[in-house]
């Protein structure tokens, strides 16, 4: 339960005989303002809600956080950008604002997101302006419906949104999903949090889930934290098209994962983990980007989608498609039934360790 900072002027009642007169004057004149400051903790969270360009900017102590924003041509609502304290952006820009040296594949993989590549058998994930006209049948489509509310509480700023899960990405588009989802955006030092806890509803019949690696938390990450790579990549998606990424520059390079268990580098993909965490260097500077799952998720502790090349997801409905060891997973959600994810997203201008990262753990599961 969220409860909001009160600030504790010095009292201006009836019994000031401990307080000098001259400055209850200068209290109640707004001049001095006693133990409260400036009213505003270290790590001061605000909204700026811009409807007309369809975005909600996030600040921390007036230094831009991140952006929920959902443009019609875009096929899900994102956070884009994500910056790091400081200011370096660690998202990536493709296809949205293409920065010079990036990849640009997988024009889907836009900013944080949230979806999954088959429910009831069409394609969230891999939905883009890249698919053809003739092919959107087979893929959904996440439409943002309301800002439900932003609140603040000191260092603390809550954004509630509500969208809807649309397939297929025609106009015979029916309602899956009715999603609703609370962002809580905090500012502490060197770091920034976010957590998404989401909250999916089945509207329209049953929903069924079936065991796909296209999924489902994610973030699309600026080059420097990708893995450097000697040479050109082919990747596929769900749908068996072949992605050509060409051999990049490695100068600046230098991402490396590490997960709850010690696996590292490449070897992290399709593990069962608590969290993973994205390590890298700019200019001198180390930053860290860390997801955490939740003990109350679906098959926690989940498998990781988490490739060298910069996309980095959490999966708690993948299981089989990662390690042929798990039992295939399917899951039916039926008409009126709530399915309910908790996730923490940390972005730090430092080289976290493990046992800071513990720590951010311990607090994210007591609360």
């Amino acid at each position: 339960m969220v409860t909001s900072q009160k600030c504790t002027p010095i009292s201006t009642g009836q019994s000031t005989h401990s307080v000098p007169r001259f400055l209850v004057l200068l209290v109640s004149l707004g001049i001095i303002t006693g133990s409260c400051g400036s009213c505003k903790a270290q790590g001061h969270v605000e909204f700026r809600v811009m409807k007309d360009q369809r975005k909600v900017e996030v600040t921390v102590d007036g230094e831009f956080f991140t952006a929920y924003i959902y443009p019609e041509e875009l096929e899900k609502p994102v956070l884009y950008p994500v910056v790091a304290p400081g200011g370096m952006i660690v998202t990536r820009g493709f296809p949205i604002e293409p920065r010079k040296g990036e990849r640009v594949d997988h024009p889907h993989q836009v900013g944080l997101w949230f979806n999954y590549g088959d429910v009831n058998g069409y394609d969230f994930w891999n939905n883009s302006s890249a698919v053809s006209p003739d092919r959107k049948s087979h893929y959904g489509r996440i439409i943002h419906r309301e800002i439900s509310g932003t609140e603040t509480y000191g260092d603390k700023g809550i954004l509630r949104v509500r969208m809807d899960w649309m397939a297929p990405d025609t106009e015979r588009a029916t309602r899956l999903l009715e999603e609703q989802t609370t962002y809580i955006f905090r500012g502490k030092g060197q770091l920034r949090i976010i957590d998404r806890n989401t909250r999916l509803k089945a509207v329209s019949g049953p929903v069924t889930f079936t065991d796909n690696k296209e999924g489902m938390l994610a973030i699309r990450t600026d080059r420097a934290f990708e893995h450097p790579s000697d040479e050109p990549l082919i990747f596929t998606d769900a749908t068996g098209s072949p992605t050509k990424v060409p051999l990049l520059d490695n100068e600046g390079v230098t991402g490396w994962y590490r997960n709850s268990n010690g696996d590292e580098g490449n070897d992290v993909w399709g593990k069962n983990a608590r969290w993973v965490k994205l390590g890298a260097t700019r200019g001198g500077q180390s930053y860290s980007i860390v997801i955490f799952d939740h003990p109350g998720n679906m098959n926690y502790p989940s498998c990781w989608h988490a490739r060298g090349y910069g996309l980095f997801s959490v999966n708690n409905l993948g299981r089989q498609v990662y390690n042929p060891d798990l039992e295939k997973f399917q899951f039916t959600l039926e008409n009126g039934g709530i399915l309910e994810f908790r996730h923490r997203i940390v972005v730090a201008s430092s080289d976290l360790s493990d046992r800071e990262i513990s720590e951010l753990e311990s607090e994210f599961i007591a609360e």
